[in-house]
């Protein structure tokens, strides 16, 4: 049975095919009662959409005026949403293509009713993004390594490492992931014959090689590009329990810079990467509550050192 926003959506196609429908000819061609043909040109016009109606013998639906657009079945939240959404896209997805979102909702204003427009409007006129100084990605690369994952298609490109090694990559791409404000593939390196996370970034002239491939079981790749960025790449593992709730700590904890896990209602468990144990204490003591450590043995020693530290500088012992 389709659900009631299809059935706008193909009830507004009907009527930009023709200058005037019949509430019989309607209900026929879609199936339905001419009751819910009524229902449904109200909400139609709740919408903003110029539907009118004439009853009797010769009477039947028409789209008023100006109407013979693009039919965009949007609500008002719906429409904001997706207005916001366009006008953050480049500091949010770090794109480098600014244009592209503003042609995008521009576009959108034209295709909602006048009562629609003028909310989407306001959000283009006073909002803005500020961007990231890093480097950024151009969405015709986006969109060229997501069509590649959609249909299983290797991808060959030059890739720069963090340590500005360049390589030649040939890889099996199964999903990009957006951590913080970077893009990352998760592929099946071919020449290496294990899985890879690649920040999009650093990757140069992608192109599609033609050839297809076999889905196999891949890892879930919002927690393999996780760990990717928040663990693998440190000298340290840390893990410890945090006696807090985790949403409440995943408010002070940037997703691409720990695992965070509940544990229950009360704990969880935080697990990262760090290069220097001090760095990582003080990290876990601003968090503002009791915690066990389970790894590394040597942070022990630093948190204690911490402590006596920050001891000595609220008793003023150093004078």
């Amino acid at each position: 049975m389709q659900t009631t926003a299809a059935r706008l959506l193909q009830l507004l196609s009907l009527l930009q095919t023709r200058q005037e429908w019949s509430g019989a000819d309607l209900a026929a061609e879609l199936g339905i009662t001419p009751r819910t043909v009524r229902r449904d040109m109200n909400r139609l016009r709740d919408l903003g959409y110029p539907v009118t109606g004439r009853s009797g013998e010769h009477g039947g639906y028409r789209l008023g005026p100006g109407a013979r657009m693009p039919p965009l079945l949007l609500d008002e939240e719906e429409a904001v949403a997706v207005a916001v959404a366009l006008a953050s896209a480049p500091g949010v997805a770090g794109s480098g293509d600014r244009d592209s979102s503003v042609r995008a909702l521009g576009k959108l204003e034209q295709l909602l009713p006048g009562r629609l427009r003028s909310r989407v409007s306001a959000v283009a006129t006073t909002t803005s993004a500020v961007t990231s100084h890093g480097a950024t990605v151009d969405t015709a690369t986006i969109a060229l390594i997501a069509g590649a994952c959609h249909r299983s298609e290797a991808l060959r490109f030059h890739y720069r490492d963090g340590a500005g090694v360049d390589t030649s990559r040939h890889v099996e791409p199964y999903r990009l992931v957006l951590a913080g404000r970077r893009w990352y593939l998760l592929a099946w390196d071919v020449d290496r014959q294990d899985w890879r996370t690649f920040r999009v970034d650093r990757v140069a002239e992608p192109r599609a090689t033609g050839r297809r491939f076999s889905a196999v079981e891949a890892p879930d790749a919002e927690a393999y590009v996780h760990e990717s960025i928040s663990i693998r790449p440190y000298r340290y593992r840390v893990r410890v329990r945090l006696y807090g709730p985790a949403p409440t700590l995943a408010e002070h904890v940037p997703a691409e810079a720990a695992v965070l896990t509940a544990i229950d209602t009360e704990t969880c468990e935080l697990v990262a990467g760090a290069d220097s144990l001090d760095v990582a204490a003080m990290h876990i003591a601003v968090l503002g509550v009791d915690f066990d450590i389970h790894e590394p043995a040597e942070l022990r020693a630093r948190v204690s050192a911490l402590a006596e530290r920050l001891a000595r500088a609220g008793a003023g012992a150093r004078g």
